[in-house]
């Protein structure tokens, strides 16, 4: 029995790391990490910008409340400064959603062979991640603009929101182009 396979260590070791390198995985190697760290750091930002998102169509459904009221035989349509500026609540919603979904499936470098051989994974990675850190400020910085504001401000201050889904979608590309 001692003579097996399964009770020889080294041989059961040598049998996983071949596994794990054969997926493209090692737990002790820092490139796990930082890839582990990447996808944590989107979702996180991709969580911010459905924040967002939630206080835009919370502001969207109480402007639609007070400013549309249902027609009557008086005024069968409402007036159409009010359907404007329900359609540019209803399209910074749409736009940060945009982002947030773009966010979430944005990729990693592949753990594989070719890949460890070709490009520097472990400084690709890290300037991944340093890219995303940037994304969770920017996507904090609108969450936070955005809390406890009332759809008037919102609406005078759509300027200032488009520019930061400016940024943040300049962000997106940036880190894009890191993995071309």
């Amino acid at each position: 029995m001692s003579g097996s396979v399964f009770y020889d260590a080294s041989g059961l070791d040598r049998v996983a790391i071949n596994l794990f390198y054969g997926w493209g995985y090692n737990f002790y190697r820092q490139e796990n990490q930082l890839r582990a760290d990447d996808l944590l750091i989107r979702e996180k930002a991709g969580f911010l910008l459905g924040q967002s998102r939630a206080m835009l169509e919370a502001e969207q459904s109480a402007y639609r409340r007070t400013r549309l009221p249902p027609p009557t035989r008086a005024q069968p349509l409402p007036p159409p400064e009010a359907i404007e500026a329900a359609r540019a609540l209803e399209d910074l919603s749409t736009a940060i959603g945009s982002l947030e979904g773009t966010i979430r499936a944005l990729p990693v470098p592949e753990a594989d062979r070719m890949t460890q051989r070709y490009r520097q994974e472990a400084e690709t990675l890290a300037m991944l991640a340093a890219c995303d850190q940037r994304l969770i400020g920017l996507a904090e910085g609108l969450r936070a603009t955005l809390d406890g504001r009332d759809h008037g401000w919102i609406l005078a201050n759509q300027a200032t929101i488009r520019e930061a889904l400016r940024l943040l979608a300049a962000r997106v590309r940036e880190r894009q182009a890191l993995l071309k």
